[in-house]
């Protein structure tokens, strides 16, 4: 039990902080290649972002694989974005580092969603059974295809 809760119940609650996690980066950086910076969505991406980093580490002990070294990475690069953002105020280059680590920190948590999709999803998983299947690789590359066009749409404006 975490925080009194069932394994299942927890687990429904880190899913859910994920998501909310992701819908608001979805959100907070579709304003962004817009021109328009939506404070309150960065603020939710950014918290709960990292809640689904460090709600991810409650889970019962395994060996260290993927998930752990995806949480560690995710927090570094939440560190930096905090450092950036609200420590640097987002000034010269602090706004690259800024939406770099940012957008590392969600497509982090793309991927997550994309492979637990294939794993848990019935009709997912019956396109691809291991996981390594083209449906998978190709659903990956549109996460990092979006993930980059964020970036170059971002970036090139503010160069």
């Amino acid at each position: 039990m975490t925080f009194g809760l069932s394994l299942p119940a927890f687990t429904e609650l880190h899913v859910i902080i994920s998501l909310v996690g992701i819908a608001a980066g979805v959100i907070f950086f579709a304003a962004l290649i817009a021109r328009r910076w939506l404070a309150l969505w960065c603020a939710l991406f950014l918290a709960f972002t990292i809640l689904t980093s460090v709600t991810g580490f409650l889970f019962p002990p395994k060996p260290i694989g993927p998930p752990f070294i995806f949480g560690v990475v995710s927090l570094l690069l939440l560190a930096a974005s905090l450092l950036a953002l609200y420590g640097r105020r987002l000034t010269g280059w602090w706004r690259v580092v800024f939406l770099v680590t940012a957008l590392l920190a969600q497509w982090l948590n793309m991927v997550v969603l994309v492979v637990q999709s294939y794993q848990k999803l019935p009709a997912l998983h019956a396109l691809a059974p291991t996981g390594g299947e083209p449906a998978v690789l190709a659903s990956q590359a549109v996460v990092l295809l979006l993930i980059l066009f964020a970036g170059w749409k971002t970036l090139r404006r503010r160069a």
